[in-house]
């Protein structure tokens, strides 16, 4: 047998410790709260990114009585940027999530389907995408999604090897 180690190192942060980009980034996450509908978990989502030009797009999650069709508000943020700049690469991305009394504690860390869609990004792209997890206690920075997601699937693992 043999056994794998797997790693990864993230930062953890105050907001006034952030450059002034990545703080308005986290803050347009957590002004992008204000457009998620959430009216049965009563959770709120919101996520910024910024381009490689410096545009930033932001999301929020969306629920719906059925479920499924809800959508988390990374992937609403990503789809935006990639529908309306597909020439564009996505830098970073910045998550902040609140209840209806106040922002969280601790960061939330995206969903599977999220580190699935934020990994289909830096592939499209060919870059790490910088993920910066806001919570009142600290922001976490993961400087790429394989740090999430270690044993990721891709479309390589599709591919017929002889």
């Amino acid at each position: 047998m043999k056994e794998l180690a797997i790693t990864a190192i993230i930062k953890a942060y105050q907001l006034e410790e952030l450059n002034e980009a990545d703080r308005m980034l986290v803050k347009a996450a957590m002004d992008a709260t204000k457009g998620s509908y959430a009216p049965y978990s009563r959770f709120s989502v919101g996520a910024a990114a910024r381009l490689k030009n410096g545009t930033i797009v932001t999301g929020s999650n969306q629920e719906n009585a059925a479920y499924p069709s809800g959508i988390c508000a990374e992937r609403t943020t990503l789809f935006y940027a990639n529908s309306q700049y597909p020439d564009q690469p996505v830098d970073a991305l910045a998550v902040a999530a609140r209840t209806e009394q106040d922002f969280l504690e601790d960061p939330i860390p995206p969903c599977g389907a999220c580190r699935q869609v934020i990994l289909e990004t830096e592939k499209r792209y060919g870059q790490p995408l910088r993920i910066l997890l806001f919570g009142k206690k600290h922001i976490y920075e993961i400087k790429t999604i394989g740090d999430l997601l270690p044993l990721s699937f891709e479309a390589s693992a599709m591919e017929i090897k002889s």
